[in-house]
């Protein structure tokens, strides 16, 4: 059963419709930005969690997906300038360049947004396998966020495949604040980061994340899996408010935003 519970802001035409799947453009319209004033930027996250908080299982999130999980997962890569993700991140998913697809082309026009957005890769040693599709085979070139202390070896052979280099940090590593500044400078304003929970936690740590679209998935895991969000703890916890909650098969698809 799918189903929108009370508190939202996606009209009950567009979700309540009992059995039948929502369409990418519900999900698109549910999932918006926000309207962002000039020189404006939106950084939202988009993590799975099983019932006992673990982030992944055997050290990917797939296993607690599911096929709506998914589709939100595209939509929100549908919708974004950028894509920020960690080094490690890359490694164990396997991931791949972001995709064209047809049924976001008219809204990504209309928002004066490339066909596919951008990847970016966050990684202070630029220890990534370049011979990956992820850099040989980009609708748009990726983008590797790292610090001006970064090894010039490394820095030169991701330029010869193809990847440009984005100075984020004084020292070896980035600095979540500059990242986020560093990709508003290029025009990619509606950034979505895919973790891992490092980098999530990072962003947190720094006061930099919008918004966090969490799928709390119906499975216990037990084990030592790390949560969504790791490293340092913050002074004081970070409050967010609710933004939509959806329902569908046990899955609960939330959007927190912070207050």
């Amino acid at each position: 059963m799918r189903r929108l519970l009370p508190v939202t802001d996606m009209t009950a035409d567009d979700a309540t419709a009992g059995d039948r799947e929502w369409s990418l453009d519900e999900l698109a319209d549910a999932y918006a930005y926000p309207a962002l004033p000039p020189g404006g930027v939106w950084l939202r996250a988009n993590m799975v969690s099983s019932l006992d908080g673990a982030g992944q299982h055997e050290g990917r999130s797939q296993p607690l997906s599911s096929e709506t999980d998914m589709r939100i997962f595209g939509t929100l890569r549908g919708l974004a300038d950028v894509v920020v993700v960690g080094a490690e991140t890359v490694r164990l998913e396997g991931y791949r360049p972001a995709r064209a697809r047809e049924a976001f082309a008219a809204r990504r026009e209309a928002a004066g947004q490339g066909p596919a957005p951008t990847i970016a890769v966050v990684s202070a040693s630029l220890r990534l396998d370049f011979s990956l599709p992820l850099f040989t085979e980009p609708l748009v070139p990726t983008l590797i966020l790292t610090g001006a202390a970064a090894s010039a070896e490394r820095v030169k052979a991701a330029e010869k495949a193809g990847a440009e280099v984005v100075i984020a940090g004084d020292g070896p590593g980035v600095e979540p604040a500059r990242a986020v500044a560093a990709l508003a400078e290029r025009g990619l304003r509606r950034q979505l980061t895919e973790g891992g929970p490092r980098l999530l936690g990072q962003f947190v740590a720094a006061g930099v994340l919008d918004e966090l679209c969490l799928t709390v998935s119906p499975t216990m895991t037990a084990g030592t899996a790390q949560r969504i969000a790791g490293g340092p703890s913050v002074a004081v916890p970070q409050r967010f408010s609710v933004a939509s909650v959806l329902e569908e098969a046990g899955f609960l698809f939330t959007r927190y935003r912070r207050i």
